[in-house]
C-alpha cells in the first residue's frame, strides 16, 4: 500500500515492536467487536475501548519518540527546519 510521501527506513527491532504494538491493538479491536456481536454490558464495553486508546495512545508517543531522535534530528542536521513546523503540526494533531 503506497501512502506516504516519505518513507524511514526502521531497524528490524524497531519494526517487531512497532508491529507487536500493533497486533496486540488489533486483537483488543477485534475484542471489542466480539463483546458488542455478544451484546455484553456497555460499561464492559467502553472500558475496552479505554484500554484500546490507551494502547493506540502508547503506540503514538513510541512513534513519535523514535521520529523525534531520528527523522527530526537528522532533519535539523541537515539545516531542514520545515521539519519543525511538520513536528508541531503532528503534535497538535495528536493531543486533540
Amino acid at each position: 500500500m503506497e501512502c506516504c510521501h516519505k518513507t524511514k527506513e526502521r531497524t528490524p527491532e524497531e519494526y517487531k515492536a512497532l508491529i507487536h504494538r500493533l497486533n496486540r491493538i488489533e486483537g483488543q479491536i477485534r475484542g471489542v467487536r466480539g463483546m458488542v456481536e455478544n451484546s455484553c454490558y456497555c460499561v464492559d464495553i467502553l472500558n475496552q475501548v479505554a484500554a484500546v486508546k490507551a494502547a493506540l495512545d502508547a503506540f503514538s508517543r513510541e512513534l513519535l519518540s523514535e521520529h523525534i531522535h531520528t527523522c527530526v534530528a537528522e532533519d535539523i542536521r541537515q539545516g531542514k527546519d520545515e521539519t519543525v513546523d511538520e513536528l508541531v503540526q503532528t503534535i497538535q494533531r495528536l493531543m486533540k
